[in-house]
């Protein structure tokens, strides 16, 4: 799974990173207003973590200016600002939950972790397919009850699949969500990921489907 960080606090956006890269996601962190704007129409993100008081660009005029383009992306506000008017006027724009601050940064990740399976339709935290169960909230991927250990490339790659179950993914949509934008990217090692999970999950769910990408089949 891949975030966008926009925080123009150095430390806290450092912190953040570190924790949500420490936690299995691929994170993209700008501190420039028309940066973060520019990143959010152009590249494909799972959610966004949005500071409000961004310099160049605000987070309100950002997230409108992307909801009127049909950007649905989940987006997570921080706010220091204490007024509720803020906080409605975020949401009215187009947000869908926010963290005011000072906060713990495991309530920012769980509810990240919360926007990303609302967004899937999935209401629980443990997704489970034909004996495969993956828990977002522990990382912990399971067949049958016994723990699969999965490198954290695989376990990013596991997680989107079974994230967009029976949906056909192609190797460009893999790489887009399991990489951020600085690492170099090769959506021909996706292949080899793939056979990776595929012999440790143990289990034939994971179909190639020729010329256009993979599919978790849960039917």
């Amino acid at each position: 799974m891949r975030l966008l960080l926009a925080e123009d606090d150095p430390d806290l956006s450092r912190q953040l990173k570190s924790f949500l890269e420490d936690s299995g996601y691929a994170v993209d962190a700008s501190m420039d207003g028309e940066d973060v704007h520019f990143l959010g129409e152009t590249e494909s993100y799972d959610a966004i973590i949005l500071d409000l008081g961004l310099p160049v660009m605000d987070g309100i005029s950002i997230l409108k200016k992307w909801r009127d383009k049909g950007i649905d992306t989940p987006v997570l506000i921080l706010t220091a600002r204490d007024g509720w008017s803020e906080k409605v006027t975020g949401l009215d724009a187009g947000a869908d939950d926010y963290v005011p601050k000072p906060f713990q940064i495991e309530e920012v990740l769980a509810r990240i972790r919360a926007l990303i399976r609302r967004a899937a339709g999935q209401a629980s935290p443990e997704i489970s397919i034909k004996g495969l169960t993956l828990n977002s909230a522990s990382s912990k991927v399971t067949v049958d009850g016994m723990p699969i250990k999965l490198t954290a490339q695989e376990y990013k790659l596991l997680s989107y699949m079974m994230h967009h179950p029976n949906k056909v993914i192609s190797r460009t949509e893999l790489t887009e969500h399991i990489y951020d934008q600085d690492f170099d990217r090769d959506s021909n090692t996706i292949e080899v990921f793939v056979t990776r999970v595929r012999k440790k999950i143990g289990i034939d769910i994971i179909k190639t489907i020729r010329g256009l990408g993979y599919q978790l089949v849960a039917e």
